[in-house]
C-alpha cells in the first residue's frame, strides 16, 4: 500500500478529506479503512471505492445510497485505473448538502485527488 496523495475541500461547513492509495493486496483495503477510523473517530463517513485485479468494491457509509461509494468508483472505472483505493472522510459541519451537491462533491475531491499524482 502506498498513500499516493491526499486532498482537503471545505462544502457548506463540511470537511471533505480524500486520499488516494496504490495498493498491493486486496487485503490492504480493510486495514486502510480500519486505520482511518482510528485517526479519523469524529468523522461522520468513511467512503471508499477500490479496484484491484477483477474485483472491485464500494461503500457509501450510511450516506444516501449511491451519492458517494459509486461515484468514486465510476472515477476508477473512467480513468482505467486498477489496484487503487479511493476513500473520502467527511466530517458532517451541520448542513445538509442534497443528493446532488453530495455526489458532485464527492466525485469532485476524488477526481482532483487522482489528478493531483499526475
Amino acid at each position: 500500500m502506498k498513500l499516493i496523495n491526499s486532498f482537503t475541500l471545505e462544502v457548506k461547513k463540511s470537511k471533505f478529506i480524500a486520499y488516494f492509495y496504490k495498493l498491493n493486496t486486496q487485503e490492504e483495503v480493510s486495514n486502510i479503512i480500519t486505520n482511518l477510523k482510528k485517526e479519523h473517530k469524529k468523522a461522520k463517513h468513511i467512503v471508499y471505492a477500490y479496484k484491484y485485479g477483477n474485483t472491485a468494491g464500494k461503500s457509501d457509509d450510511k450516506e444516501p445510497t449511491n451519492t458517494a461509494g459509486l461515484p468514486l468508483y465510476n472515477l476508477l472505472e473512467i480513468q482505467k485505473i486498477n489496484n487503487a483505493l479511493l476513500v473520502v472522510v467527511r466530517y458532517f459541519g451541520g448542513i445538509k448538502l442534497g443528493a446532488g451537491l453530495l455526489t458532485r462533491t464527492y466525485k469532485n475531491v476524488g477526481a482532483t485527488v487522482i489528478k493531483k499524482q499526475n
